[in-house]
């Protein structure tokens, strides 16, 4: 796989069953890579490791006043010279490559599992830690993957220079045979230390990425109260705790690094030591020595990789593993489906609630916990946070999936069950762009963006993209910032609702989508709303009576089950539990509605200037 050719047809299924077998599995995805930047680590290692013997050869031929050997010994070293600059150049590139699409794939199998997923994921995954695992984490990942190759070339050169001694000059390769492992391996006993650290600092980093990421999207709110200094002190103390995290991984790994130059440099002397014994014995050349000193010194090239690679395992591994979590979330359905790819019609049930919208109607769903309603909203749309169970309805068990139009979400492949129904969160994202990008979005074509705009009053919204857009002569070209923060909450909102409407899904589930606007404006919306989606199934979660008023159905759930149908006006009067959620009403007013209801026999009252009459007669009778 080359650069050119991502992203992945296919990215594969990976392994999480832990972070080492992900990094298992990502290698032996890029196994044709690796074996390339293999085959050209060699190359180089091999090259470098001869030079050597070139130069013991050439100090031997001039000791002999050798001529013909001294020229063959030049032209060889010539030639591991241009294996060399060969070898590193193409190593480096191949090893480039392999951290780059390794990279790459992590990142698109992150990109589908969140578009899977949808907004389940940070309810069940911090929004830090995803930004941690597609960032830093993928980096050092992709810093391991492209590690092996060239630790794998110097392990294998390592050998063979060793084998090479002792074959070259016994009495002393025996000494470079056994002290070189002994370099190895001598920082394992450090490794565990090390990589608790480092895990320990990731750990830190991680929630001090999530802090951030909160405060970022806040920043507006905590402005308003004053208290982005507060946020900004937690925000030090925890950057302090990262550093100081770092500094003490950093102390074990300069330690690594101190033994890696201290226990060759000692091997060099016990060596040179031995090899000046033996030459003034005679029972080795000069060219000899030269030769074992030489391959000694370049053996510490190689053999530097091996704290490189023990460093990238130590740093990957607890990104391998929070890559591996994430990535291990599954959907609630299976995303392939086991019905053919349809888009179905009909009336919206939901059984684990109760909950039911007819068809063509619009529907008004009151729940008095807003958490409640988020999951519903999502449960409604096929994207539930957990696995559903059978659950009994009628006395009978039936899956808890919820059905339109007699299809289970759950039996529809994916993109099928998404155009289908179509769920708008409470807190909407705008993409940058141009607000005519915003509104490209996969559509009906019966619905214009004029049409959509009007609907959700976005006139005002229009006026003020215009005016901050100078160079936009068409305010369908003016820029929108990133996640729409140059706009309020409420004309963030009634944009978002305004791509919703375009879209002109067969079901639209809308939760609180008036929540930042005011009640003049909410009035329009709702009559514009209701006008524009005559004929299409709609479902409102919210507790506004201006909506609630529009609606052809209201449904009260309470404590996870439908408990009261009916319109507005009649569960305004009849039902107290949906009184208290509608119109903020406190205990005591409803002890004092409960008792003016008592003192005319029962009769309910739903105005309150009347109210207020009753309560009058009543206190002057007692």
């Amino acid at each position: 796989m080359q650069i050119q050719d991502l992203p992945y047809p296919d990215p594969g299924v990976p392994d999480t069953r832990s972070g080492p077998r992900f990094l298992w599995w990502l290698g032996r995805n890029q196994l044709g890579g690796q074996l390339k930047a293999l085959a050209w680590g060699l190359l180089h290692f091999v090259a470098v490791s001869v030079l050597p013997f070139c130069v013991g050869l050439a100090v031997q031929s001039v000791i002999d006043h050798s001529g013909t050997r001294l020229a063959l010994t030049g032209a060889l070293m010539v030639l591991c010279g241009a294996c060399i600059a060969l070898g590193e150049a193409m190593l480096h590139r191949a090893a480039v490559t392999n951290w780059i699409t390794a990279a790459a794939r992590v990142q698109q199998l992150l990109a589908r599992r969140t578009a899977q997923l949808g907004s389940a994921l940070t309810r069940r995954v911090a929004a830090g830690e995803v930004v941690a695992v597609s960032t830093g984490d993928v980096e050092r990942i992709g810093w391991f993957v492209e590690g092996m190759s060239r630790f794998t070339a110097a392990a294998v050169t390592v050998v063979l220079v060793c084998v090479g001694l002792v074959v070259y000059q016994p009495a002393l390769g025996v000494i470079v045979a056994v002290g070189v492992p002994v370099l190895a391996v001598a920082v394992l006993p450090l490794l565990p230390r090390a990589t608790r650290r480092a895990d320990f600092q990731r750990e830190k980093a991680g929630r001090a990425t999530e802090l951030a990421s909160d405060t970022v999207a806040g920043l507006r709110v905590l402005r308003g109260i004053g208290g982005e200094e507060l946020f900004l002190d937690r925000y030090r103390r925890a950057s302090q705790e990262v550093r100081r995290a770092a500094v003490r991984s950093a102390r074990m790994w300069s330690l690594i690094s101190a033994i890696q130059v201290l226990l060759p440099g000692l091997l060099m002397i016990a060596v040179v030591w031995r090899g000046v014994q033996l030459a003034r014995d005679g029972r080795i050349t000069v060219g000899e020595l030269v030769t074992v000193y030489s391959a000694v010194m370049l053996l510490t090239y190689p053999l530097r990789h091996f704290e490189e690679i023990a460093m990238a395992y130590s740093f990957s591994r607890p990104s391998a593993r929070r890559t591996a979590r994430v990535l291990s979330l599954e959907r609630a359905m299976d995303s392939d489906g086991s019905r053919a790819a349809e888009v179905p019609s009909g009336d919206l049930y939901d059984p684990v609630t109760g909950l039911l919208a007819p068809a063509g109607r619009l529907t008004a769903v009151v729940c008095g916990d807003p958490d409640a309603a988020g999951l519903l909203a999502e449960r409604l749309g096929g994207h539930a946070s957990e696995r559903g169970a059978e659950v009994l309805v009628g006395g009978v068990p039936r899956n808890s999936s919820v059905v339109l139009g007699g299809v289970p979400l759950d039996d529809l492949p994916l993109d099928s069950a998404r155009t289908a129904v179509l769920v708008q969160d409470k807190d909407p994202v705008l993409l940058s762009g141009s607000l005519r990008e915003l509104l490209d979005v996969p559509a009906s074509g019966l619905v214009s963006a004029a049409a959509a705009l009007a609907a959700a009053q976005c006139g005002d919204v229009l006026d003020a993209l215009a005016q901050g857009s100078l160079d936009a002569g068409d305010p369908m070209d003016a820029r929108i910032t990133e996640r729409g923060r140059s706009l309020s909450g409420g004309q963030r909102q009634r944009l978002a609702l305004a791509r919703s409407l375009i879209t002109d899904p067969e079901v639209l589930v809308l939760d609180e989508p008036t929540s930042a606007v005011d009640s003049h404006t909410e009035a329009r919306i709702a009559d514009g709303v209701r006008a524009l989606r005559a004929g299409r199934t709609t479902v409102v979660l919210t507790s506004s009576p201006l909506l609630l008023d529009q609606a052809d159905r209201v449904v009260l759930v309470h404590d996870g089950e439908v408990v009261a149908v009916g319109v507005h006006r009649d569960l305004v009067r009849d039902e107290p539990r949906y009184r208290a959620v509608v119109t903020r009403e406190t205990d005591e007013e409803a002890a004092a509605e409960a008792a003016a209801q008592a003192a005319l026999g029962g009769v309910t009252v739903d105005d309150e200037a009347v109210l207020d009459g009753v309560l009058e007669e009543i206190e002057e009778t007692a």
